[in-house]
């Protein structure tokens, strides 16, 4: 009985084939190093730092504690996978750049998905809720006013867009 499995994963919108994979593996090291994904960083490996954070079936997951097995029915959505609606950067990303949000940029592919995520559930959330969003993502550098000041622009960024 063989324990490398041969699997399809949707992710950011297009059928991937996983080969000769350890059925135990974390959708962190398949996207990482199966699939050539290397957005999602791999620190902690506990669930704890937020740096590998993904969109699972719309929900913002740690990749690192799931099974990548057992997204195979899933809809899984990682940094690369962000609609920048033809741009370089997508609003978020781009006011992470203006603000100064971006330090080592480690934890930065985690809180882009996190914020995305916030921004597409509340499009005007209060400070209290963006700090429930990424309060499972650590920042080691910025000491976060600059993180909070880049979701305020792109907060500002999305309803001038919606009004014009």
């Amino acid at each position: 009985m063989s324990m490398n499995e041969f699997y399809t994963l949707n992710v950011n919108g297009q059928p991937m084939q996983v080969q000769d994979s350890w059925v135990g593996e974390s959708l962190l090291y398949v996207l990482r190093e199966r699939l050539g994904l290397p957005g999602s960083k791999g620190a902690c490996e506990q669930g704890e730092c937020g740096s590998c954070t993904v969109l699972l079936d719309g929900q913002a997951v740690c990749s690192c504690l799931v099974m990548a097995a057992t997204a195979v029915d899933s809809t899984i959505v990682t940094v690369e996978g962000l609609d920048a609606h033809g741009a370089e950067l997508t609003d978020v990303q781009d006011a992470f750049v203006q603000q100064g949000a971006v330090q080592c940029g480690f934890c930065t592919p985690g809180l882009i998905v996190a914020i995305h995520h916030l921004l597409e559930e509340n499009p005007q959330p209060s400070e209290l809720e963006v700090k429930e969003a990424i309060s499972g993502n650590i920042c080691r550098c910025t000491g976060y006013g600059r993180i909070f000041a880049a979701v305020e622009q792109a907060v500002a960024v999305r309803k001038a867009s919606r009004t014009s």
